[in-house]
C-alpha cells in the first residue's frame, strides 16, 4: 500500500505534466500570438509549436492575419446642400503587425468604426447630394486612403472600403421617383415619335418603289412592243419578198402575169392605206413592194 509520500510525489508529478503540456502552444495557419513576460512585451508567435515558461510568460492575443469585414450600422451624415441621409459602410481590413495591434489601441474595431463614420461625414459634408449619389467610387477611394493611413499606427491595414447603402429622405426618395418617372415618359414618347417617323420613311420609300417599279414596268412593255411590231415588219417584207421571187420566176406565163399585176396593185392599194383591216406592219410591206416596181 502506497505510503502518503508516495502519494504526495505522485500528485506532484501528475500537476508538473499538467503544465508541462499546457505551456506546448501549437500556432495555426494565419494565426499569431503575442507573447508578454513578466508583463512586458516578449515576441510574437507565427505558425508551428511554442514553448512558453510556466508562470513568466503568457499569450496576450491571438490575432487573425486574414482579411476581415467589418459592417457598421447606418450612419447620419449630411450633404452640402444640407441634405441629412443614412450611409452604411463595409471595411475590407487585414492585420498586418500583431504587436501594433495588440498594444496601438485600445478597441481596434471600435476606434476603426468611429474614425469610419467622422472620415465619411467629412467626405459627404463637401459633396452636394447628386454628388454623393454617383460618387461612389471616390468616396470608396478617398475613404480607403485615410482610413489606411490612420490604421497603420494600429497595425492594420484596410484593403477596401465600400458604401453599402445610401438611404437619402423619405421626401427626397419621392422626388427622385418622379423625376425618374418623368423621364420615362419622355423616352417613350421619343421612341413612339422616332418609330412613327421611320414608319412614314418606310413607307414614302415603299411608294417611290413602287411607282419606279410600275414605271420600269410600263418601259420594258413598249419596248417589248415596239420589238414585235419591228419583228412582224421583218416577216412581213421577207414574206413579200418571197412571194415576188415566186412570181418573178413564173413571169414568162401569161396567168402568172396576171397574178403578178393584180399582186401590184393590191400591194398599192395597201401602201396607200386603203384597205383598213390591215395592219401598219403589213402596210409598209407593201408600200416596200410598190417602190421596187
Amino acid at each position: 500500500m502506497p505510503t502518503p509520500g508516495t502519494i504526495a510525489i505522485i500528485i506532484l508529478v501528475v500537476l508538473i505534466l499538467a503544465v508541462v503540456v499546457s505551456c506546448i502552444q501549437i500556432v495555426q495557419q494565419s494565426k499569431a500570438y503575442v507573447i508578454e513576460r513578466l508583463g512586458a512585451f516578449h515576441s510574437v508567435w507565427g505558425v508551428g509549436m511554442h514553448f512558453k515558461l510556466p508562470f513568466i510568460e503568457r499569450v496576450v492575443k491571438k490575432v487573425s492575419l486574414k482579411e476581415q469585414v467589418a459592417d457598421f450600422d447606418p450612419q447620419p451624415v449630411i450633404t452640402k446642400d444640407n441634405v441629412t441621409m443614412q450611409i452604411d459602410t463595409v471595411i475590407y481590413f487585414q492585420i498586418t503587425d500583431p504587436k501594433l495591434y495588440t498594444y496601438g489601441v485600445e478597441y481596434p474595431m471600435s476606434a476603426i468604426e468611429n474614425l469610419t463614420a467622422t472620415t465619411l461625414r467629412n467626405i459627404i459634408g463637401e459633396l452636394e447630394l447628386d454628388q454623393s449619389l454617383t460618387s461612389r467610387d471616390t468616396i470608396n477611394a478617398k475613404m480607403r486612403s485615410i482610413l489606411d493611413e490612420a490604421t497603420d499606427p494600429w497595425g492594420i491595414r484596410v484593403n477596401r472600403v465600400e458604401l453599402k447603402n445610401i438611404i437619402p429622405p423619405r421626401e427626397i426618395q419621392d422626388a427622385m421617383e418622379r423625376q425618374m418617372k418623368a423621364e420615362r415618359e419622355r423616352r417613350e414618347t421619343l421612341l413612339q415619335a422616332e418609330g412613327q417617323k421611320q414608319s412614314k420613311i418606310l413607307v414614302a420609300e415603299g411608294e417611290r418603289q413602287s411607282v419606279i417599279l410600275r414605271a420600269e414596268a410600263a418601259k420594258q412593255a413598249k419596248i417589248m412592243e415596239a420589238e414585235a411590231q419591228a419583228e412582224a415588219i421583218v416577216k412581213v417584207q421577207e414574206a413579200q419578198a418571197e412571194a415576188l421571187r415566186l412570181l418573178t420566176a413564173a413571169a414568162p406565163s401569161a396567168h402568172s402575169s396576171t397574178v403578178f399585176t393584180v399582186f401590184i396593185r393590191r400591194a398599192i392599194r395597201w401602201a396607200s392605206g386603203r384597205p383598213t383591216k390591215r395592219s401598219s406592219a403589213h402596210r409598209a410591206a407593201a408600200a416596200a413592194i410598190a417602190a421596187a416596181f
